[in-house]
């Protein structure tokens, strides 16, 4: 019999409202070896990465192997256990939060069908997913919104249809909001476009199509706007340099930093301070 193991970090209280990590880990399970029944009070996804088990849920049994994948929804009670012969080994992230609900329900998961079986979807992406959920783990800021980044990067592997879905759910909007939060959280830091990207859960070509489509201008163009919006508070509220400013609102480059700022501003940074 192989040895077991268990890897396993909760969070606790996060940072974060509209959906973060609750607990993160996996577990090589021995003979038998069962959780339930009870219930939990946020989402839950389990992978399973090796062996068999069983699920059992509102009085539904599934039996399960290497590449299914099972939710447990808040509230609901459930159980599962490892295969007495070969037992299963299974990675899992759990989490909740404002868009959770919006999220679940835009996927091809359902309280009726809570298993997505390995054929129907490609798996190398969920495993990937759950492992750097687990190695970027942590509590301050960084860590929590890298970790939420590659959740969202997790769910939308199991978001269906995604064109009836945002026109039933409004996820493109949502998209742009959670870009515009983490934009709004982070412009003061050198981000790129990949990683408000990378944090909202899309490629960058979808984040541009979603920003044209709500707010009439690129993500980058939105971005330059946001940080020549803080320079301005800075420049007016603050005696900071013109070079201290720049870099406080996310430009390296000074020399850049006044080009963007006249371009949008009409003024150079040191006539919008004079005037």
């Amino acid at each position: 019999m192989s040895q077991t193991y268990k890897y396993s970090y909760k969070i606790g209280e996060s940072l974060l409202r509209s959906l973060s990590v609750y607990n993160v880990g996996y577990q090589k399970c021995e003979p038998g070896y069962q959780w339930g029944p009870g219930i939990r009070d946020h989402y839950c996804i389990h992978h399973i990465r090796s062996g068999k088990g069983t699920y059992v849920v509102e009085g539904k049994v599934y039996q399960l192997g290497k590449g299914d994948t099972f939710i447990l929804y808040p509230g609901s009670e459930v159980r599962y256990f490892a295969d007495e012969s070969d037992p299963w080994e299974y990675a899992w992230v759990g989490f909740m939060g404002a868009e959770a609900d919006a999220m679940v329900g835009a996927t091809v998961f359902q309280r009726e069908q809570p298993v997505v079986e390995c054929n129907k979807i490609a798996t190398e992406g969920i495993v990937t997913y759950l492992e750097e959920i687990y190695q970027v783990r942590g509590t301050n800021y960084k860590a929590e919104t890298a970790m939420t980044g590659r959740l969202y990067l997790l769910l939308s592997i199991f978001i269906e249809n995604k064109g009836q879905v945002e026109q039933k759910q409004g996820l493109q909007q949502m998209y742009v909001r959670r870009a515009k939060d983490y934009i709004a959280s982070s412009y003061s830091y050198p981000i790129t476009i990949e990683d408000v990207a990378a944090y909202a859960g899309i490629s960058r070509s979808y984040l541009f199509r979603a920003f044209q489509t709500y707010q009439k201008q690129s993500p980058k163009e939105y971005l330059t706007a946001y940080r020549i919006r803080q320079a301005c508070r800075l420049l007016k509220e603050t005696q900071l340099s013109i070079a201290a400013v720049a870099y406080s609102v996310g430009f390296e480059d000074n020399l850049y930093f006044s080009k963007a700022f006249k371009k949008q501003m009409k003024v150079s940074p040191s006539q919008y301070r004079k005037e």
